[in-house]
């Protein structure tokens, strides 16, 4: 029986999800060290300085990038990490995976999609898989971070709806050229919100900041999407957006290898639930989901 992926590009399809799902462990790793604004700002500064030199501006979509970079760049990004600071990285890595139902009720809202009892099921199946996991006990008194990753699901389903009416706009564009005008708004609210910056950028181990900025910008963005893109110019979305169902499992087993996260049957049910919710969603109907936009 013939595959529908070759087994190279299989390989790079894998090799994506475990570079996005690790990033969860990893940012845990940065905000140790970091404000998460102004570790999320130098991270799209680093994107922009590496892509934006060898990428077209997107003429006549400026202004769309724009309101992209501000709703994703900076209301998405900076909603994560600063509710990473606040719980596990397994539990952020499936809870985050919530913006797939809410991108599919905002395309039923925004472009009138069908929804459908079988997708409806899996947006349930979804959200009850979350509150399993938000039984957790380590989750006491967590709820507020928990509160603003759900928020930052929400806004990346904003977010995609943006993109979707930019008219398919190349990925590497839109990665270029948000962070572009994402990280001085980055910048500015970490000088309005965050305090302690400069004792922070004085006291880091920039051995450490360093590797975690590399690993965000250079294997995360430029090479991960790099990848990505280029197999969704090889196979249809319908094959490759189900891969993005390994995430959460890559998220929660590098939060428990790496960081000494604690498995329990309540993240276990709760994310298998997740999961199964999501993949339901994003089977049914893989477009609702913007194969371009960035999702970790």
């Amino acid at each position: 029986m013939r595959l529908a992926v070759r087994p190279l590009d299989l390989f790079g399809f894998i090799a994506i999800m475990i570079v996005w799902g690790s990033n969860f462990a990893v940012s845990k790793v940065g905000l140790q060290e970091l404000p998460p604004i102004l570790l999320v700002g130098l991270r799209f500064m680093i994107v922009a300085a590496l892509l934006v030199p060898f990428v077209k501006v997107p003429k006549g979509k400026l202004l769309g990038v724009f309101a992209v970079s501000v709703v994703l760049g900076f209301l998405h990004f900076s909603l994560m990490f600063t509710g990473l600071t606040g719980i596990d990285a397994s539990t952020a890595a499936i809870s985050i995976q919530l913006q797939v139902p809410f991108a599919a009720i905002l395309a039923a809202l925004a472009f009138g999609e069908t929804v459908g009892w079988r997708r409806a099921l899996g947006m349930a199946i979804a959200f009850a898989g979350v509150a399993v996991i938000a039984g957790e006990p380590r989750l006491d008194g967590a709820y507020g971070s928990l509160a603003l990753v759900l928020s930052a699901a929400l806004v990346w389903a904003v977010a995609n709806v943006l993109v979707k009416r930019l008219d398919d706009i190349n990925g590497t564009q839109l990665n270029a050229y948000m962070a572009a005008f994402a990280f001085p708004q980055l910048f500015f609210a970490s000088f309005l919100l965050e305090g302690g910056q400069w004792d922070a950028l004085a006291s880091a181990d920039w051995l450490t900041v360093g590797l975690v900025l590399a690993y965000q910008s250079v294997i995360v963005v430029v090479l991960g999407y790099g990848l990505w893109y280029a197999l969704l110019g090889r196979y249809d979305v319908n094959i490759a957006m189900p891969f993005t169902l390994m995430v959460p499992f890559f998220g929660v087993a590098s939060g428990v290898i790496a960081l000494g996260e604690p498995l329990t049957w309540r993240l276990l049910a709760g994310g298998a639930m997740t999961v199964i919710g999501v993949g339901i969603v994003t089977i049914r109907r893989p477009r609702v989901t913007g194969p371009t936009l960035e999702r970790t």
